[in-house]
């Protein structure tokens, strides 16, 4: 036995040192508390720790949880000889010593904590292998009605005891859509959102699933799972709208009454009601029973009818599926008495009305419901007042209200006005109403002239428009201020152009002619009116207009000497702006209202392109036209009577000018300060732009660009960007400090195709932090160097000429003033 425990030892001791568990600090150390964490179901005897003993410790001893599966070595080795299981136990709490060689604790004990960490060893399992449950059909989708449940002993916390539920048959399957919904993670079953709505006891009033669990979360292919059998029992909803509720207006019962209920499917529901109409005034409530009541009496003429909506909600305040609509009808009482249309109702008959006619209806009003005994009316008249020349002079219609004359025609002598008072009345009430009768006086007198002929009249051609010119008066032996003494005056006669009016005083009935258009003496010099006089209403039968109802005058216009008239007020031609001098580019008319002839005239030509003849109106051009100076080219066209008094008006001609290609390409703007840093590392480029001034398509100018001159493409070359720009590249960078011209041919394409050379500038120069440092050269104005080194050594050569006369002139004076000295007992200080 001893032998096999130190062959064990040694066994363990070499698989130690094979698998690295020497380096000191991983794999062994000094004894301290230290917790280790190893897979359930692993191989035994393997070593998790070697502890290092300090003398005199000679070897240890571990204490605890063992289970017989933990042991140490003399010389500190740890291990274990089953594999761990989780589910029996996942936390082994050790203790290890170290001993002397006499068995006594020199050092610990120190806890050692064993942890077992979860592999996926076990099945996920169904508590039950079949489930029952009902659903109530159009069920809010979404919301559980039944669950499974399973079980895993793996570690809930790690993947290997996470469960995912899943539906994987449903049957019957109804066109591949699916009714039932399942929460992989809860397991609730619920509806589908089809399911909701077509779920149907009465076609299939069951169903059966096989719902799949799986650990793992279901992600992965080595999960384990489990199914069960769920079978499922539709039945019928009660949540339903109830039948159409009438109620009797003005109830007397007390308040409230209930009067319909609904139920959701399930108790503990909470109810509510919804005004859909958002009315001042919600008449209804209900309980949390779901019955419905009516709050207070309800009013048919307020409102006939409600619509209103019942609503259930889960203990969340969640709406428990749809609302279901309430109809209530407020059945009608008779509780209106009929009213009158106004406090007195007026017609109008005139004297000689036939029996039996219309005189006008009387239409009372009831506030009950239409189309009923409480709201059908019946007409009878009460009194006549007065009763001349007897009474019953009218009758009306029993349930029309329709006046009509009853016994003879009326005479307004007799009586101009009668007063009925009339009983209108329904199944319970009577309302008494006023009608007032007028008698109008008949039209059998025609309107009358004062006179048939109102002379002549003389005015000039541009007397103005809406002047008073004449003044007429018939009169009516009708009733005053009714249709049949109104005057209404008409020319029928003599102004076929309708240049005059009548207006009519509706107090006096005299008529004032006026003009409504210019009179005109060429077209009518002289006029022969006939005016009419005539009622509104229409003529009782056997009379006529006669002669008496017609006047006349005679109208005489005087020439007064008129402008000419062009025939339009803009005219406009369009030509191209290449045409040939002398081209016709366009024409003008006018005429002149007295017939005189007319000569024409231009004003306002400032760029002397276009003449005019002055007897035709033709139009033509006497230099070149340019289209880009200006277009439309305005001139005023003058026409002149010729003769008369030379009036002359004044029209405006435009001349549009079409477009040729008769501009060359040029540079956009002037490149002054194209530059290159000298010396260039790479080729280099610059943009430029074309343009021209001719018009051009909405695609624009399309340019073409290439160098000039055959010397200059070795160095230089050009290439399109688009129909405007192009780049300019050098070829090379071998270029000296110094300023070169580029010759650049531009072709516009045109028709005819234009080309013209443009030169650019460029500058080769050294640059700094503010541009470019440009070589000095030779400027208009400007001296070059030898010319200013000779300036300057001619103005230091006069300035030594002149210091040299000056320093003579001191000499020479001094002399002077020592002679002076010499005479002189008073010595003068030196002059400036």
């Amino acid at each position: 036995m001893i032998l096999q425990a130190h062959l064990h030892s040694l066994c363990l001791l070499m698989l130690y040192l094979a698998t690295g568990y020497g380096q000191e600090g991983k794999f062994s150390g000094p004894l301290k508390p230290m917790t280790f964490s190893i897979y359930e179901g692993q191989e035994p005897s393997q070593i998790i720790f070697q502890f290092k003993a300090n003398p005199p410790a000679v070897t240890f001893e571990l204490t605890g949880e063992t289970d017989n599966i933990f042991k140490i070595e003399q010389e500190g080795l740890l291990y274990y000889t089953k594999a761990l299981d989780r589910e029996t136990r996942s936390t082994h709490n050790l203790q290890v010593a170290a001993l002397d060689a006499n068995g006594a604790i020199v050092e610990g004990p120190v806890p050692i904590t064993i942890e077992v960490k979860d592999v996926n060893d076990n099945r996920p399992t169904f508590l039950q292998s079949k489930y029952e449950g009902s659903v109530r059909q159009n069920s809010r989708p979404g919301k559980p009605f039944l669950y499974v449940n399973a079980t895993d002993l793996d570690d809930p916390a790690t993947p290997n005891g996470q469960l995912s539920y899943q539906i994987v048959i449903q049957l019957p399957m109804i066109n591949n859509v699916m009714y039932f919904q399942i929460n992989n993670k809860t397991g609730g079953i619920s509806l589908t959102r089809e399911g909701s709505q077509e779920l149907n006891p009465a076609k299939n009033p069951s169903y059966n699933l096989v719902i799949s669990v799986k650990d793992m979360g279901g992600q992965s292919e080595n999960s384990f799972s489990d199914t069960t059998s769920v079978d499922i029992i539709v039945t019928e909803n009660i949540w339903k709208a109830p039948e159409p509720v009438e109620m009797v207006e003005n109830s007397t019962d007390p308040h409230p009454i209930k009067i319909t209920q609904v139920r959701w499917n399930d108790p503990g529901a909470q109810y509510s009601l919804v005004d859909k109409e958002k009315l001042p005034r919600f008449p209804f409530s209900i309980d949390q029973e779901g019955d419905i009541y009516v709050t207070q009496p309800l009013d048919r003429e307020e409102k006939d009818a409600y619509v209103f909506y019942a609503v259930a909600k889960d203990e969340y305040g969640k709406p428990l599926s749809y609302p279901l609509e309430i109809h209530v009808k407020v059945q009608d009482i008779n509780d209106n008495p009929p009213t009158c249309p106004s406090p007195v109702t007026v017609f109008e008959v005139q004297e000689n009305e036939r029996l039996g006619n219309s005189i006008g209806a009387l239409t009372a009003h009831d506030s009950d419901e239409e189309n009923t005994a409480n709201s059908l009316l019946n007409y009878r008249i009460v009194e006549q007042t007065p009763k001349l020349p007897m009474d019953g002079l009218f009758l009306i219609q029993t349930y029309a209200g329709m006046l009509q004359l009853a016994k003879q025609s009326l005479k307004k002598q007799d009586t101009p006005q009668y007063n009925l008072t009339i009983e209108v009345s329904d199944k319970d009430f009577k309302t008494l109403c006023f009608v007032q009768i007028n008698v109008i006086d008949i039209n059998d007198q025609i309107p009358i002239f004062e006179k048939s002929d109102y002379g002549n009249l003389t005015l000039a051609e541009d007397t103005n428009v809406g002047s008073t010119i004449l003044t007429i008066q018939a009169t009516d032996a009708d009733e005053p201020f009714t249709g049949s003494s109104k005057i209404l005056y008409h020319v029928i006669k003599g102004d076929s152009e309708g240049r005059l009016g009548v207006d009519t005083d509706p107090h006096t009935n005299t008529g004032y002619v006026i003009i409504k258009k210019p009179l005109d003496f060429e077209t009518a010099a002289i006029s022969n009116i006939v005016f009419k006089a005539e009622n509104p209403e229409p003529l009782v039968s056997g009379v006529t207009y006669n002669a008496s109802s017609f006047a006349k005058f005679t109208l005489f216009v005087t020439d007064v000497n008129e402008a000419p008239e062009f025939s339009q007020y803009v005219f406009q031609a369009k030509v191209s702006e290449d045409v040939a001098i002398g081209t016709k580019v366009g024409n003008v008319t006018a005429k002149d209202p007295e017939g005189l002839d007319i000569s024409y005239s231009l004003r306002g030509d400032t760029r002397g392109w276009l003449k005019i003849d002055h007897v035709t109106g033709e139009i033509f051009s006497v230099a070149p036209l340019d289209r880009e100076a200006g277009s439309p080219y305005r001139v005023q066209v003058v026409a002149t009577e010729v003769g008369g008094s030379s009036l002359s008006s004044v029209s405006q001609f435009h001349l549009i000018l079409t477009d040729v290609n008769d501009n060359p390409p040029r540079l956009a703007k002037d490149y002054m300060d194209l530059y290159f840093c000298h010396p260039l590392s790479a080729p280099g480029s610059l943009i430029f732009e074309a343009t021209d001034d001719d018009q051009h398509l909405f695609r624009g100018p399309h340019f073409t660009f290439s160098i000039a001159s055959e010397s200059l493409q070795n160095d230089w070359q050009v290439s399109k960007i688009n129909g405007t720009h192009a780049r300019l590249s050098t070829r090379h960078t071998d270029f000296e400090e110094k300023e070169y011209v580029v010759s650049i041919r531009i072709n516009d394409g045109g028709r005819p195709p234009l080309e013209s050379t443009v030169s650019l500038t460029v500058t080769f120069c050294s640059c700094g932090e503010d541009g470019c440092f440009r070589p000095a050269g030779h400027q208009p104005g400007i001296p070059t160097v030898g010319m200013a080194v000779g300036i300057l050594l001619t103005t230091l050569l006069v300035i030594g000429i002149i210091l040299a006369v000056v320093f003579i002139r001191m000499k020479t004076d001094k002399g002077k003033d020592n002679v002076e000295s010499a005479q002189a007992s008073e010595v003068k200080p030196l002059r400036s």
